[in-house]
């Protein structure tokens, strides 16, 4: 396995244990009855560390898909570079650090570290370029 495919693997566990926690705190405050109903009502917004971590989920979400396909496209194309697995370590570390710094409710450091994480993307993507150059 890859160092990329590797990261990949840890990003998935990071999604599962961001996911376990943000529903968990959900149903703490919502109750069980909540969780395993329709949800067709509408409720009150979670508390702020509940919230905080279901919004760091979401967010997690928008960027995952194109992490997954920058690391798919290094692979199919045989790119293992430095540039390829600095990406991949940027990018998850990026997302273990966000987490937290959510959770805070840390600005300001916490904008940087995802954007430092999207920056890990551009260099998984930039990779097969650069190695074709």
């Amino acid at each position: 396995m890859t160092h990329e495919l590797a990261l990949l693997t840890a990003s998935c566990v990071l999604a599962l244990v961001q996911l376990i926690v943000a529903a968990q705190l959900a149903t703490r405050e919502r109750g069980l009855a909540w969780n395993a109903g329709p949800r067709d009502e509408a409720v009150k917004p979670l508390g702020p560390l509940a919230g905080r971590l279901d919004r760091a989920f979401r967010n997690l979400m928008e960027t995952f898909p194109l992490f997954v396909a920058a690391v798919l496209i290094a692979s199919v194309t045989g790119t293992h570079s430095a540039l390829s697995v600095g990406g991949a370590h940027i990018y998850f570390w990026g997302r273990v650090l966000y987490v937290p710094l959510y959770a805070t409710g840390l600005p300001y450091i916490r904008s940087g570290v995802w954007a430092m994480s999207v920056f890990g993307i551009l260099l998984v993507l930039a990779a097969p370029f650069v190695a074709g150059a």
